[in-house]
């Protein structure tokens, strides 16, 4: 397996980027392998990332927590992660997430859900790449890209699994898991899985104008469930990893669907068009050289 290191710049070939969640480091399959190491204006990634071939497509293959899961959710440097798959020419990530339920019908263990929104109970990650002199404010009503949960859900019925389209996603800081209070709360909000992971991530990619999708594995009942055992890091592993493979699986035939498409536009790859107010003159040069990678592509007049 090659490696190489490289500063992040914009990459011309598009790509396909997947972030695996806990108890998925790798994925198999994907020819010409080579591993990647990016500086980023914003520090490292959480990992070298693995790029490759799968179906015609170039796929890059993250691992959130670094191999060996090394990495607290609070500590997921969620920018070098965007911003290093945006150098290498990604414009679609397919996410895969460890979660709880908050729903008897959602099954740990045997079901997927395919959310379609987010609550945000985060309080210690920054959650932007903007600021120190320029503004932007992105939409985010729908959170995730309808055309990649799409693709999610119809390769989670391809492997003949039990999948949920739609629902909400809370999202809560961590490490620890939630008190009974919490989850009985969340529950009534209706939510309908719980996992510490898919905030910031979710904002970063809008900003970064990539279509963002999650296939959420759920392994337990968080601890809301009378009669069943409160969650421990332990259920969490040994049912995730359980789940990998079909985890696995739904990325690969999602890869093998959107690898067709890869030309195809999207309102997610153009965010940022009328979303930064800051007037191009006054953007402070550090920050405009920081931001390249999102600026350039408004800023910088076309021959």
């Amino acid at each position: 397996m090659a490696k190489a290191k490289k500063m992040a710049a914009a990459h011309s070939a598009p790509a396909i980027g997947v972030i695996g969640g806990s108890g998925i480091y790798d994925m198999e399959g994907v020819e010409d392998l080579q591993e990647i190491e990016i500086d980023t204006p914003f520090g490292e990634p959480s990992d070298r990332i693995r790029v490759g071939r799968l179906g015609g497509a170039r796929v890059a293959f993250l691992p959130r927590h670094g191999r060996g899961h090394r990495i607290l959710p609070t500590e997921v440097n969620s920018r070098a992660n965007i911003c290093a798959l945006k150098s290498l020419g990604v414009r679609w990530i397919l996410s895969l997430s460890a979660v709880g339920s908050l729903k008897e019908e959602i099954v740990p263990g045997r079901d997927i859900v395919i959310p379609d929104q987010l609550i945000d109970r985060t309080r210690h990650r920054p959650g932007t790449f903007f600021g120190e002199g320029v503004v932007a404010h992105v939409a985010f009503a729908d959170p995730f890209c309808p055309k990649v949960s799409a693709l999610l859900y119809d390769a989670a019925q391809a492997q003949h699994l039990n999948v949920h389209r739609g629902g909400t996603y809370v999202v809560m800081e961590g490490p620890q898991f939630s008190t009974k209070a919490e989850s009985h709360l969340h529950r009534s909000w209706g939510a309908s899985v719980i996992g510490m992971t898919a905030l910031p991530e979710a904002k970063l990619a809008r900003e970064a104008e990539i279509c963002y999708a999650i296939c959420a594995l759920p392994t337990d009942y968080d601890c809301w469930y009378e009669g069943h055992d409160a969650v421990t890091a332990d259920m969490v592993i040994q049912t995730l990893l359980k789940n990998a493979e079909n985890a696995k699986r739904i990325a690969r035939t999602a890869i093998l669907s959107l690898a067709k498409r890869l030309n195809e536009s999207c309102p997610c790859h153009s965010a940022l068009a009328n979303a930064i107010v800051t007037a191009r003159d006054l953007v402070p040069p550090r920050t405009r050289a920081k931001l390249a990678f999102l600026l350039d592509k408004y800023f910088v007049k076309k021959k």
